[in-house]
């Protein structure tokens, strides 16, 4: 699975480029078990092992942090985002796509975060990792995908 690239000619725009929905930075950082015991840290772990050997993109937005920040502190963020630091790319959020995630999240009675994400992945050609189900009314707008279907 990644992304098609229309830029077949440069290898390092042929990097797929993944935004890593907050849960799933959550169950890296706490290694979190499922309902059912799944080992939700250890599929993230061995998410970005591969993004990090494969010498993939892990995109973040201001919108990641702010999240982040409603249970961390900067510095666990930091510390959070540490081993991954050379696989980051950091990208900034439009006010159109602001607009657009506050009426998908009013028309379609989910968090306006989620629609922006979605908006996010489909402007940006990202793959969208989360296991949050409100993405299931967005995937008109990008399909998202678990950990676990990519290690």
């Amino acid at each position: 699975m990644g992304n098609p690239s229309n830029n077949k000619g440069n290898p390092s725009l042929n990097k797929n480029r993944y935004l890593v929905d907050t849960s799933i930075w959550i169950d890296l950082y706490e290694d979190k078990k499922g309902y059912q015991g799944q080992p939700l840290g250890d599929f993230a772990w061995k998410l970005f092992a591969k993004i990090k050997s494969k010498k993939d993109i892990v995109v973040i937005s201001e919108l990641l942090i702010i999240e982040l920040e409603m249970n961390y502190s900067i510095e666990e963020i930091r510390g959070m985002m540490e081993p991954f630091k050379d696989l980051i790319e950091k990208i900034t959020i439009t006010k159109h796509q602001r607009d657009e995630a506050k009426k998908i999240a009013r028309e379609r009675n989910i968090p306006k975060g989620d629609a922006l994400h979605a908006i996010l992945t489909r402007d940006n050609e990202l793959i969208l990792i989360t296991r949050d189900t409100h993405f299931k009314k967005l995937e008109d707008i990008s399909k998202h995908y678990k950990p676990e279907d990519f290690i």
